[in-house]
């Protein structure tokens, strides 16, 4: 993200008087560029330069020795026989433990009060039996640079007419500016990636007086003399050429060892960048004054004529940062000699170690250019390299820029390095001028509800830099080159309202349409959510991705898909299945101390198994009807599913009761809460072998109709044991997409309630141990009938009195009628049929008592 200080900010625009950065970031904001923070500077407080007075060496019990110095600091020095150490002469006592400085020298002290980089603050405090009342400082410590041999002497690295009296505060000697403000730029606003950019909108916004730095007078003459350059694309992105303008100038005899000047490196440093070399400094600085990424070559290194051209299959290259890289056939490079065989550079993205500036390089070879957005885009993130000039180029650079960041260059290395420019560019390519635009006279109106007047329009659009003619129903409006994001009349409207004030945009809240509120599927998803939320379960949201160790679930036997780019490398797949997700944050809740969990989750799974892939688009037109068909069949199934888990207690002991687990019939009670709210009645068995991540036992399966739409119950040792969640952890997951779409549309139907009292019968039915309750269970309330109003199963029975593979099921049923009291004969003859057709459906015997 930019960072603007006031004095370069002002050096292009001027300011208000009064103003600070706290007022810059307000004005900013009114256009569009949010602050993102101010930054205090790296060094704060009192930083002066001290004489050293006297210096004490003393060996302290660990043999180490340190130096007790009296500084003399000026106007901050101690009184005569005051401050925490008295002496004769006024000073200030300093601890040191480095060596390469004496009496008399000269050095940089930051007192009590002050913050050196880190942040690290300074205070006065007792070290090695004395009061260290400040601190004499390294180049390293003050953040100038690594060096950390010892404290800086100032008369080795400046001379004296440089350095200021003693006292006096080294913050402008050592170019430490005052704070920064850092500035969140949008992806369609690359030209404030620059501070030429952040100035016109600063105007924009004040009305201050903005001065071009790029309204340079070329002192060179373009054409086809000097240093030739190819362009050569016989393999473009998208139909997109990838560079459309080249500029190179050479410039002689530059000093090596000319030393970038002081205001030059501070602005490189507010914008987080070190002094390397002059050249280098120049080109970076071009970069974020203009916006126009440049390169420097040594020329004597580089052979005639550059070429721009695709890589080829098995190309490499050594970047500047000493990584060799393989090259894409899609990447754009910068080659030289005849035959273009030698890659010098990634375009747009970073320079080659063979050609770079070195400090032997007198000659140098300037490149401005304009490259492709997507193809710069592309390499950079192909490579990871995420340079400044990529994010500049990506986003949109100036394609008229080039030849005014060549004579600022030229000018920077001619008053600071004694270089000589030739007087000819050498240039190649033409960027024509931004299509027109036509913008319907009412448009902006209709967008944004402020009436503008024609006069209006046209003053704000010309504020920006554009050219606006008035047609017979609309205006015809050419963007300026620095903003190419401006492509249709919307782009337009957008900025009339930002420098018109979105303040003056009204607040109407849009009238809500007459109808049934929200969706039903989304008011029955949100009944569900509420329901398990009330029944004391935590609502979770998980990341959708899982790894080669997927549970399984509902998503057993579905093709994952598989991420091109996923986010963690052991995550490469969409998870098929909601507890694939799930069960690892119920893992993590055990291991940070959650001894009872129970959670549950919404979300989508997604099955590839009748995706057919497709080339994307071009992102330039409309897809054709066929094309967005094609693109239907590639997106894969993403059903809504709910999963849930639950581990340890589900009540807590106490002195009235034995703490109780969660347990698998807690897991299969919950998907039936989650059916009746629906309004559905599932039908449970019991589930199918190897039914993962289940126990193969202990789990039960639901459908509807003849789809099996979840599973609930206890999870496999297996998974318990390698997730480390507790012992006889449960769970459930269902296709809620299924159940929302089966449920009845028309509120539920309360059945009046009856004032006769109700007759109570239990009966114990003995059964194949393979016959399940549920079904036992259905035939007794389709058999009660409209009398049947509790059916509740309240004991089962294995043992000797049944027989082998037998068991007994005990049910209490409530029987009432709606106008009448049951008489013993009627309810005696409901149990008589209950019995018969159980003997008929599942050889069922009555229980002898």
């Amino acid at each position: 993200m930019p960072y603007v200080s006031k004095e370069w900010l002002a050096s292009h625009v001027e300011l208000r008087e009064g103003t600070d950065l706290a007022q810059i970031a307000a004005d900013l904001v009114r256009v569009g560029l949010e602050e993102e923070r101010i930054v205090p500077p790296a060094v704060q407080g009192p930083l002066v330069v001290g004489e050293v007075l006297s210096l004490v060496s003393e060996k302290q019990k660990n043999g180490k020795i340190i130096n007790y110095c009296r500084v003399d600091v000026g106007q901050y020095n101690d009184a005569p026989g005051a401050g925490k150490e008295p002496t004769d002469v006024p000073s200030r006592g300093i601890v040191c433990g480095a060596h390469n400085f004496g009496e008399g020298d000269l050095v940089a002290v930051v007192l009590p009060g002050g913050v050196l980089p880190g942040p690290f603050p300074i205070s006065s405090r007792k070290t090695y039996g004395h009061i260290s009342d400040g601190m004499i400082c390294s180049e390293r410590e003050l953040g100038m640079s690594d060096e950390h041999d010892g404290i800086l002497v100032l008369t080795e690295k400046y001379s004296v007419e440089q350095i200021p009296p003693v006292g006096e505060s080294l913050l402008e000697l050592f170019g430490f500016g005052g704070e920064l403000l850092e500035i969140n730029v949008t992806p369609d606003r690359g030209y404030c990636f620059s501070m030429r950019g952040i100035a016109r909108e600063y105007s924009h916004s004040t009305g201050g007086q903005y001065r071009d730095p790029a309204a340079l007078e070329l002192d060179f003459k373009l054409g086809k003399s000097g240093f030739p350059v190819v362009l050569k694309d016989d393999a473009m992105v998208r139909g997109r050429v990838g560079c459309n303008r080249f500029v190179t100038r050479i410039v002689r005899g530059v000093d090596p060892q000319a030393k970038s000047p002081a205001w030059l490196v501070r602005r490189l440093e507010d914008a987080g960048m070190r002094s390397l070399s002059l050249t280098v400094d120049v080109t970076n600085y071009v970069m974020l004054d203009l916006g126009q990424p440049m390169h420097a070559y040594d020329l004597e290194s580089v052979n005639a004529p550059l070429t721009v051209r695709r890589a080829c299959a098995g190309e490499k290259l050594t970047t500047l940062d000493q990584v060799e890289r393989n090259l894409d056939p899609q990447d754009l490079l910068i080659t030289d000699g005849e035959d273009g065989a030698r890659v010098l550079a990634l375009a747009g993205v970073m320079g080659g170690a063979a050609t770079e500036v070195s400090g032997k390089t007198t000659d140098v070879l300037l490149e401005a250019a304009h490259f492709d957005t997507v193809s710069v885009a592309r390499t950079a993130r192909r490579h990871k390299l995420p340079t400044e000039s990529a994010k500049r180029f990506e986003r949109g650079v100036d394609a008229q820029l080039a030849p005014a960041a060549i004579q600022l260059a030229s000018d920077l290395l001619a008053k600071y390095g004694g270089g000589v420019p030739e007087d000819v560019a050498f240039e190649v390519g033409q960027v024509p001028p931004l299509a027109p635009i036509e913008l319907p006279y009412l448009q902006a109106q209709r967008l944004t509800g402020v009436e503008f007047s024609p006069a209006r329009i046209c003053q704000l659009l010309e504020m920006i830099g554009c050219t606006v003619s008035e047609g017979d129903s609309s205006f015809i409006v050419t963007p300026p080159s620095w903003r190419p994001d401006l492509v249709g009349p919307a782009h337009l409207v957008e900025e009339i309202a930002r420098l018109d004030g979105y303040d003056n945009v009204p607040s109407v809240l849009p009238v809500a349409r007459a109808g049934n509120g929200l969706p039903f599927a989304t008011r029955l998803r949100r009944d569900v959510t509420a329901h398990l939320a009330s029944s004391g379960l935590t609502q979770v949201l998980s990341y959708p991705f899982s790894g080669e160790d997927a549970v399984g679930g509902l998503g057993s036997g579905h093709v994952p898909v598989r991420l091109a780019n996923p986010l963690a490398g052991d995550q490469p797949y969409l998870r098929t299945s909601v507890l694939d997700t799930l069960l690892p944050v119920a893992a993590l809740n055990v291991a940070r101390g959650n001894e009872s969990v129970a959670i549950y989750e919404v979300g989508k799974v997604y099955w590839a198994e009748k995706v057919q892939l497709c080339d994307l688009p071009s992102a330039s037109t409309r897809p054709s009807a066929e094309e967005i068909r094609a693109l239907h069949k590639a997106v894969p199934i993403q059903p809504d599913m709910l999963g849930v888990v639950m581990a340890g207690p589900r009540h807590r002991a106490t002195a009235l009761e034995d703490a109780t687990n969660f347990d698998w019939a807690d897991a299969v009670q919950v998907v039936k809460d989650v059916a009746g709210v629906l309004g559905i009645k599932l039908h449970v068995a019991a589930a199918p072998d190897n039914t993962a991540p289940f126990h193969p036992v202990r789990v039960a399966q639901f459908t509807l109709g003849q789809k099996v739409v979840g599973y609930a119950g206890e999870l496999h040792p297996d998974v318990i044991r390698r997730l480390h969640l507790p012992p006889r952890t449960v769970g459930a997951e269902v296709d809620l997409q299924v159940l929302i779409k089966r449920a009845g549309r028309l509120p539920a139907q309360v059945k009046p309630i009856s004032s006769f009292p109700a007759a109570k019968e239990d009966i114990a039915l003995v059964v194949a141990e393979d016959v399940p309750v549920a079904d036992v269970q259905d035939l007794i309330e389709s058999t009660l009938g409209e009398y049947c109003e509790e059916v509740r199963l309240f004991d089962i029975y294995r043992g000797g009195q049944v027989g082998e593979n037998r068991k007994s099921l005990a049910f209490a049923m409530k029987m009432r009628a709606a106008d009448h009291t049951l008489s013993a004969e009627e309810t005696a003859g409901l149990r008589k049929a209950l019995v018969k057709r159980a003997q008929k459906k599942f050889k069922a015997k009555l229980r002898a008592e």
